[in-house]
C-alpha cells in the first residue's frame, strides 16, 4: 500500500508538471486578453444585453477551445468530456457582477483595462477572473493528452450577486456533478461559510413629528449600492422651509463632526437646498469588511443633532446605534467563536421603497455564525428594534429578515484533505489550514460542492470594491493551483464519500 501511494504521488506530480508546462507555453499569455474581454460585458442584475453578450462569448470561447457548450438557461455548461459514464468533476463560477457606480471609479468599471501588474474592472476578481482561470486550466489538461477518468464540467451562473435562483432552477432539470469546486472564495479550501442575513427597517424618511424642529426639512436620503458592499457614498438633501436660507451654521456643524477614519463629508449649498454627501471606501461585506470605510455611518455621525425629529433622523439614529464597529456590538451581538470568529455586520443601504416611494428602507447585512439560528437572530433583532422605537419615539418597521444558514464541512473529510494537499504541493506551503469565510458561495446551493480559491488570503480581497483589480501574478499562480487540483481529481479514481 505504501509503495502504491508513492507511485500514485509520483505519477500525479509528473502529470501536473506536464499540464503546467503546456499552460505556461501555450495558454498563460491568453489569460489577460480573455479576462479583459469578458470584463467588458456589464453583467449587472438588470443588464440583459450584457448577459446575452457574455453568453454568446461563452459559447464561442468554448468552441474555440474545443469544449462542449450547452445553454442550460440561467447556467451555462462548458464541458471537457471524459470516458463514457465517467464521474463528473464540477467547477463553478458566476458570470454576473455587483453594480458599479462609474462616477466613483478612477477608470471605467467595464473597460477591460490591464497593465503589466493588474487587470482592472468589475469582476476581475469576483468572479470573471476565476472563470477565465478555469477555462485555461481545462484547456491545458485537454492538450496534455493525459488520460482522464472524469468529465470536467464548468458551470457558469448568472445571478449569484442578486436573486441567487440560478442553481435551484438548474437542479430542476439537471443532475449536479459528483463533486464540485466553487472557485469564488479563498484558498486553500473553505470549511465554513457564515450565514448571509439581512435586516430591513422601513419608515417615511420625510415625515416629521413633535420634538426637535428645524427651519429646514429632509427632502432626500439615499446610501449604498447593495447589501454586500460597504457603502462608499451616502447623501442627504435639506430644503429650507422659508425665506432667507442660512446654511452656514449647519455646514459648520457638519464639518466639525468627528467622522470614522478615512471618511469625509462634502457640502453644497444652492439657494434653499443643501446637499450633504459622505464618502468612504467600498469593500466586500463578507470577505473584506475590515477594509471598508462606511460612508453611511459617517453621514449619520455628521448629522447627529442636526435633523428635525422624524423619519430620516430615526434611520440615521439607528445607524449610529448599530455602527460603532463591524461586529454588531451596537446591535447587542457579542458572539465570538474560536473557529468561526465574530459576526460581520455591514450597515449597507438606505433606498426608496419600490412599492411605496414615500417610504425608505435601511438594510443591514449580517454574516452570522453558529450556534444562533436565523429565527433566533430575527427574534433578537425585532426585540432590539422595538426597544429602540420605545426609547427614541421612532416608528421603524421591520420590513424583512432574510438569508440562509451557515455551511460547514468536516475538516478531516477526504475532499478537504485532498484539496489542502493539492494547495500545499502547488504553492510549497507546509501544513496549510482550511479557511472560514464570511462570504456565501454556490457551495450553499449546489449539492456536493465546496469553495476552493481563487483568492490568496495574504492580501485584502478586492471583489465588490470601487476600482476592483486583480494582480496578474496571482491570477497565474491561482491557475496553477487549480491545475494541480483538477489534474489530481480528474485523472484519479472516483472519490467515494468525499465529504
Amino acid at each position: 500500500m505504501v509503495l502504491s501511494a508513492i507511485l500514485l504521488a509520483a505519477t500525479l506530480q509528473t502529470n501536473v508538471a506536464a499540464v503546467t508546462k503546456i499552460y505556461d507555453r501555450d495558454h498563460a499569455k491568453k489569460l489577460v486578453p480573455m479576462l479583459t474581454e469578458v470584463i467588458s460585458f456589464p453583467t449587472t442584475q438588470f443588464d440583459t444585453e450584457g448577459h446575452a453578450a457574455q453568453k454568446a462569448w461563452l459559447a464561442k470561447t468554448a468552441g474555440d477551445l474545443g469544449f462542449t457548450y450547452r445553454d442550460a438557461g440561467l447556467i451555462s455548461e462548458i464541458e471537457l468530456p471524459g470516458p463514457s459514464n465517467a464521474p463528473v468533476l464540477g467547477l463553478m463560477v458566476h458570470g454576473d457582477v455587483q453594480p458599479a457606480e462609474a462616477d466613483a471609479w478612477s477608470f471605467s468599471p467595464f473597460s477591460g483595462k490591464a497593465d503589466e501588474i493588474y487587470v482592472y474592472g468589475r469582476g476581475s476578481a469576483d468572479d470573471k477572473g476565476p472563470l477565465v482561470q478555469a477555462l485555461l486550466a481545462m484547456k491545458a489538461l485537454a492538450d496534455s493528452g493525459i488520460g482522464r477518468t472524469h468529465t470536467v464540467r464548468l458551470l457558469v451562473g448568472s445571478d449569484e450577486e442578486s436573486n441567487n435562483t440560478d442553481v435551484a432552477e438548474y437542479l430542476k432539470t439537471h443532475q449536479p456533478p459528483d463533486y464540485t469546486l466553487v472557485i469564488d472564495s479563498e484558498f486553500p479550501v473553505v470549511v465554513g461559510e457564515k450565514a448571509w442575513n439581512a435586516l430591513s427597517l422601513t419608515t417615511d424618511a420625510k415625515s416629521e413629528r413633535p420634538g426637535i424642529t428645524k427651519p429646514y426639512a429632509v427632502s432626500f436620503i439615499e446610501a449604498g449600492l447593495s447589501a454586500s458592499i460597504v457603502p462608499d457614498r451616502a447623501e442627504v438633501k435639506l430644503l429650507w422651509k422659508g425665506e432667507g436660507a442660512d446654511w452656514e451654521p449647519v455646514i459648520a456643524a457638519v464639518k466639525a463632526a468627528k467622522l470614522p477614519a478615512d471618511t469625509r463629508i462634502a457640502t453644497q449649498a444652492i439657494g434653499t437646498t443643501l446637499r450633504i454627501v459622505a464618502y468612504g471606501h467600498s469593500s466586500h461585506a463578507g470577505v473584506n469588511l475590515e477594509s471598508g470605510r462606511n460612508a453611511l455611518v459617517a453621514l449619520a455621525r455628521a448629522l447627529d443633532g442636526l435633523l428635525p425629529t422624524g423619519g430620516a433622523n430615526d434611520l440615521l439614529a439607528f445607524v449610529r446605534t448599530a455602527g460603532p464597529d463591524i461586529y454588531g456590538t451596537g446591535l447587542g451581538i457579542t458572539d465570538s467563536d474560536k473557529l468561526w470568529g465574530r459576526y460581520a455586520v455591514n450597515i449597507a443601504t438606505i433606498k426608496p421603497n419600490a412599492d411605496d416611494p414615500k417610504l425608505s428602507t435601511l438594510t443591514i447585512n449580517i454574516r452570522r455564525t453558529p450556534p444562533r439560528t436565523g429565527p433566533q437572530l430575527k427574534a433578537k433583532m425585532e426585540e432590539f428594534v422595538a426597544a429602540f422605537n420605545k426609547s427614541t419615539g421612532a416608528s421603524l418597521v421591520p420590513a424583512g429578515f432574510y438569508g440562509d444558514e451557515p455551511l460547514a464541512f468536516d475538516p478531516n473529510s477526504k475532499i478537504v484533505k485532498r484539496l489542502l494537499a493539492d494547495y500545499g504541493a502547488a504553492t510549497g506551503t507546509k501544513d496549510p489550514k482550511p479557511a472560514i469565510s464570511g462570504g456565501g458561495t454556490y457551495a450553499k446551493r449546489l449539492p456536493n460542492s465546496i469553495a476552493f480559491g481563487m483568492w490568496f488570503h495574504d492580501k485584502p480581497y478586492p471583489g465588490h470594491d470601487v476600482d476592483e483589480k486583480n494582480p496578474i501574478a496571482d491570477l497565474q499562480k491561482g491557475t496553477k493551483v487549480l491545475i494541480h487540483a483538477v489534474v489530481d481529481i480528474a485523472t484519479g479514481p472516483k472519490m467515494e464519500k468525499p465529504f
